[in-house]
């Protein structure tokens, strides 16, 4: 049986890694990590109760190329945070942007057969100049480097809900060997749905705010609700729509749902004379437009009272500068006519959104995976860690020794095993040809 040798950097709680091994296994290579790079404390927890023989090393920016020993695969889930729609973008412009050079300098000085590179969506489009371009200068500069090492690169945007997991996660990969390009089309396609990873009979969450949930709404008819006031439709379940900040009139119901949708359209940020954004507060004027009453002053003051709506200046479009260049911000414009707008935080709510068990999750994140729930034993409840793994295509006896909160965090920001092994399966063919196994 032939040896692999691979290095795991940004490893997280080493999920590429789990896809390789897995795969080139499965071709029949014996693997070999000879490094390990991680800096979060918990992850390490979770990589040595998988890797109990093994020795973790801590931030690869300390770490010399020429002391890491030779190997034949580099993995790496490089930062993401700086090219991410989450995020500012700031892309090379911030210190975890820059990572990717450490990888680079690795390639450069070990030269290895190949790589798996992982990383969000948005770095197909950061830094472009205009949306007709396909990809942005930070991709560019990234393929452009790694083929002036001598790699044949490809690269595509995959996502995980084509791979056997039941949650929507866009993910790129890129992938290189000395040898030739390897394809990332033409995967075979496997949908599952959520209800086929849940575990069943779980401690559910008693709190004033799932009972008045629950006083509103059967376990059903909670399948795949949003719970926020942001936004409108049948899938979003509002703070009135539960009277959470106290008791709402059907009359109240309907102005707060109106006043949902039209705030949200253009033709108010020509009235303003505002750039539109996407939630503006509404005049009196304004909304007499839709909803003529004649006590509709005493009604949205109630609201105020209450806490459903506040009262605020339109916000104008400004340029602020900063060491990081210009940027766009919003601000309220005090010479504009004062309106009212739906309190609206983004993760106001103990609960986010409660999983549609016939559907499949969104793209789970770490700052707001706690919010995220499932129907369960008449009541709601959120997911389990090991719901989390299968989430993430793990197998169940992958362990996971953290707590709750640590768990989140850490599945967050990890990787769609599936679709890492569905890679690296071509890799250890390409692999093969090349050494002659």
């Amino acid at each position: 049986m032939a040896n692999v040798k691979f290095i795991d950097l940004f490893a997280g709680i080493g999920g590429i890694r789990k896809g390789f091994e897995t795969a080139f296994n499965k071709c029949g290579f014996k693997t070999e990590c000879v490094l390990t790079s991680e800096i979060k404390p918990h992850a390490y927890k979770v990589l040595l109760a998988n890797n109990p023989n093994e020795i973790i090393s801590g931030d690869i920016t300390k770490i010399e190329a020429k002391d890491i020993p030779d190997f034949d695969f580099l993995l790496g889930g490089f930062p993401c945070q700086a090219f991410s729609y989450a995020g500012k973008r700031l892309g090379f412009q911030d210190t975890r942007g820059t990572l990717f050079f450490e990888v680079e300098r690795i390639l450069k000085e070990k030269r290895p057969f190949g790589f798996i590179l992982e990383n969000v969506e948005g770095l197909v489009t950061h830094d472009r100049d205009d949306i007709s371009q396909p990809i942005g200068k930070t991709l560019s500069v990234i393929i452009d480097n790694l083929t002036s090492l001598g790699y044949f690169v490809s690269w595509r945007v995959l996502n995980s809900k084509d791979f056997g997991v039941a949650q929507e996660r866009k993910r790129i990969y890129i992938v290189g060997t000395k040898q030739k390009s390897v394809s990332l089309e033409g995967f075979p396609v496997n949908h599952i749905a959520l209800e086929q990873i849940l575990e069943s009979g779980q401690p559910t969450i008693d709190t004033e705010f799932t009972r008045l949930l629950m006083s509103h709404f059967t376990p059903n008819e909670l399948y795949g609700k949003s719970i926020k006031d942001k936004r409108g439709g049948d899938d979003n379940i509002h703070s009135w729509d539960i009277e959470m900040k106290g008791e709402v009139s059907q009359e109240q119901k309907v102005l707060l749902n109106m006043m949902s949708r039209e705030r949200r359209k253009k033709k108010w940020a020509l009235v303003h004379g505002i750039d539109w954004m996407d939630g503006m507060p509404l005049t009196v004027d304004m909304i007499r437009e839709f909803y003529d009453k004649k006590n509709l002053v005493e009604i949205l003051e109630d609201l105020v009272k209450k806490g459903y709506l506040k009262k605020e200046y339109p916000k104008a479009l400004i340029t602020e500068h900063s060491i990081f260049g210009d940027r766009k911000v919003r601000k309220q414009d005090t010479s504009k006519k004062i309106g009212y707008n739906i309190v609206a935080g983004k993760l106001s709510f103990e609960i986010n959104k409660i999983l549609d068990p016939y559907g499949i999750a969104p793209t789970l994140v770490a700052m707001d995976m706690k919010k995220i729930f499932v129907v369960d034993n008449g009541g709601v409840r959120p997911l389990t860690l090991r719901e989390g793994l299968r989430l993430f295509g793990y197998p169940d006896d992958f362990k996971f020794p953290v707590s709750q909160s640590e768990g989140y965090d850490l599945l967050g920001n990890t990787v769609a095993v599936p679709v890492i092994i569905a890679i690296s399966e071509r890799l250890a063919e390409a692999y093969s040809s090349f050494i002659g196994h």
